[in-house]
């Protein structure tokens, strides 16, 4: 194959295909109170406070229930975000038109998690609940 008669408006489309990227969903991977840490972290009966707090961090709400023991809330919120487009990149250099199709989504959701202490510090019990909207 003569490589000196392949058209330069041919090659270029090509070479930049390999540039595009699509873009990424933006998540809550940077918090640490998710379901599965949850399930895999909190035994009531053995689990410690202090290993909650290495756990999940400090909490959103500290109270006291009508025993007088120690109550931690956590909340976490997270936006997910995700666009896609479709884009005829190759009718528009080679044919002069180009066709596109946009969409947006967005939702949120909402991770409670109530954990109660005993005197001495160790989880008696735990409830979350997740909310998706």
């Amino acid at each position: 194959m003569n490589f000196k008669k392949i058209p330069i408006g041919f090659l270029i489309p090509i070479i930049l295909s390999g540039c595009v990227s699509m873009p990424q969903p933006l998540t809550d991977r940077n918090s640490a109170l998710t379901q599965g840490n949850v399930q895999m972290n909190l035994i009531a009966g053995q689990t410690r406070k202090s290993e909650v707090l290495e756990t999940f961090g400090s909490p959103n709400i500290t109270t006291r229930d009508g025993a007088g023991r120690e109550v931690w809330t956590y909340q976490r919120q997270a936006q997910v975000a995700q666009s896609s487009s479709k884009s005829g990149y190759w009718t528009v250099i080679l044919a002069g038109q180009s066709s596109a199709a946009a969409g947006f989504e967005s939702s949120s959701r909402m991770i409670t998690l109530i954990i109660k202490f005993d005197d001495q510090d160790i989880v008696t019990d735990f409830r979350n609940r997740t909310s998706n909207f």
